[in-house]
């Protein structure tokens, strides 16, 4: 799909993108990071734009999350976690640094509805699950449940790609576990 120049065209721009945002980056700063010459750039790409949606294109570069993605088997808290693993694995403090980097003007129009999938696709998943499991549940708010829930997991990836450990000690093992137990004891019929 892409030649070896190009890959590394398309590395160095989002690691800039991660690193000093989108509107920050230059096309110097790309052929450096790149070890190529600036025209090289121009010779492979029509300018950053290009660079960026060719690179979303590519799973490094795009959490490529689908609902084939998530295998309930009818467990609520046992399939709670594994939603919360398979989303983690996919939206990584890598991928979120990626997605802040690119919600520039310049780029908004271009990049706003692939980086908007990965949330919608979650949350469809989550309010077809809850409809599925709801005779185990107290409330029917699948919505709002299932925005609170993708906001318990995006919250963490959000803040440990802020912060790091700065923040918290929790691995994301035991956060996803802790979360998970105390979501289903409010959302579960007694």
């Amino acid at each position: 799909m892409f030649d070896e120049t190009q890959m590394k065209i398309i590395h160095a721009m989002m690691n800039l993108v991660m690193e000093k945002g989108y509107s920050s980056t230059t096309t110097k700063d790309i052929a450096y990071q790149a070890g190529i010459n600036e025209c090289t750039i121009f010779r492979k790409f029509q300018g950053k734009k290009d660079i960026v949606l060719s690179a979303m294109q590519l799973k490094e570069w795009n959490p490529d999350l689908q609902e084939s993605s998530f295998e309930p088997i009818g467990e609520l808290e046992k399939d709670l976690i594994s939603f919360s693993e398979v989303y983690m694995s996919k939206v990584t403090p890598r991928m979120v640094k990626v997605s802040i980097g690119l919600r520039t003007p310049e780029l908004y129009q271009d990049t706003a509805e692939g980086i908007l999938k990965i949330p919608q696709t979650f949350k469809k998943v989550l309010i077809n699950y809850f409809k599925n499991m709801k005779n185990e549940l107290v409330y029917n708010d699948y919505e709002s449940m299932a925005m609170m829930f993708l906001s318990v997991n995006f919250g963490f990836v959000f803040l440990d790609a802020s912060f790091g450990k700065r923040l918290t000690q929790l691995e994301k093992s035991e956060y996803i576990k802790n979360s998970v137990r105390i979501f289903v004891d409010g959302i579960v019929k007694k």
